[in-house]
């Protein structure tokens, strides 16, 4: 038994499937698949049902999943060690943004490291706030920026990026166009165009309705912001967002939504026991964003 093989054995559970994870760490198909059959072989049982058309684990490779994570953890913590003493930030580094991201300070943050660190392979995934924050929590993701309403999660190395309140955002005809604020419950009268679920600013609408026993009427959704406010632009519905993600004089009408007392956070998320890797990444990020050093919210957008 090897550790690569371990390795593949997890890249294709991550992946349900031996094409993706063939491609994730960068060997052929045919190659993966025999290293695992030896991995099997050398542990007398099989640990992958082929099957179905996505690969599953048998109830012998989830006993071998838990144990793989565990090996791999100390062989990496062994590297990093060494590493350190010798001065060294190479490895893998995950990295989460949220979907449609446009946070240029995301990406100044990840071109300093790579010219700095070139040693680091760097992989970046989009997914909505609620999927990357569990890959946080579950490794497969080192650190990721995302949405969330109120705070940050409290069981994550957390750095707030921004908080902001909601808004509601109409086209320059519409009823609402010249008020100076709208409640809650007179927001549900309008058919409301809105992130979907999975995001921090759905969450802070959805939190602060149900403090008022409210449910929103969510007529349309789309994953993008700009999405959103081109949506309501075109009348379709009152958009429901962050307020600097209305831009005045496109169209639009930013209005205050009164009582709506749950804030969009947007931050970044990290695992608690960070690589030599992901400090530095820290470290260009929190100059990227102009964040004080360390900061963690002690209880903690898109």
């Amino acid at each position: 038994m090897e550790i690569r093989q371990l390795r593949y054995f997890l890249a294709v559970v991550e992946e349900a499937g031996f094409t993706r994870a063939a491609e994730r760490v960068r060997i052929s198909q045919p190659g993966i698949s025999a290293q695992i059959r030896r991995l099997e072989k050398d542990l007398g049982a099989t640990l992958l049902d082929r099957s179905g058309r996505t690969v599953t684990l048998t109830a012998a490779g989830e006993a071998v999943r838990d144990h793989a994570r565990s090996v791999l953890a100390a062989a990496d913590a062994l590297r990093q060690a060494v590493d350190e003493m010798n001065g060294l930030v190479r490895g893998r580094l995950g990295v989460g943004m949220v979907t449609a991201c446009t946070i240029t300070p995301l990406f100044d943050a990840l071109s300093g490291f790579r010219r700095a660190h070139p040693g680091v392979e760097i992989s970046l995934v989009e997914d909505d706030s609620a999927a990357l924050v569990d890959r946080v929590r579950d490794g497969t993701l080192d650190l990721a920026l995302i949405g969330a309403a109120r705070r940050p999660p409290e069981d994550l190395d957390s750095r707030l990026v921004v908080s902001e309140p909601l808004v509601a955002a109409v086209a320059e005809g519409h009823p609402l166009a010249g008020r100076d604020g709208i409640t809650l419950a007179e927001l549900g009268t309008h058919p409301l165009v809105c992130l979907p679920p999975g995001t921090g600013i759905r969450a802070a609408l959805e939190q602060a309705c149900a403090a008022r026993g409210l449910t929103p009427s969510v007529a349309l959704q789309a994953s993008a912001p700009g999405a959103v406010l081109q949506l309501a632009g075109r009348g379709l519905g009152v958009a429901v967002l962050s307020a600097s993600m209305v831009v005045p004089g496109e169209g639009l009408r930013s209005v205050p939504i009164t009582d709506a007392d749950v804030p969009a956070v947007l931050a970044l998320v990290a695992t608690r026991t960070p690589s030599p890797a992901q400090r530095q990444l820290l470290r260009h990020c929190r100059r990227a964003f102009d964040l004080p050093a360390g900061e963690q919210p002690a209880s903690g957008a898109n």
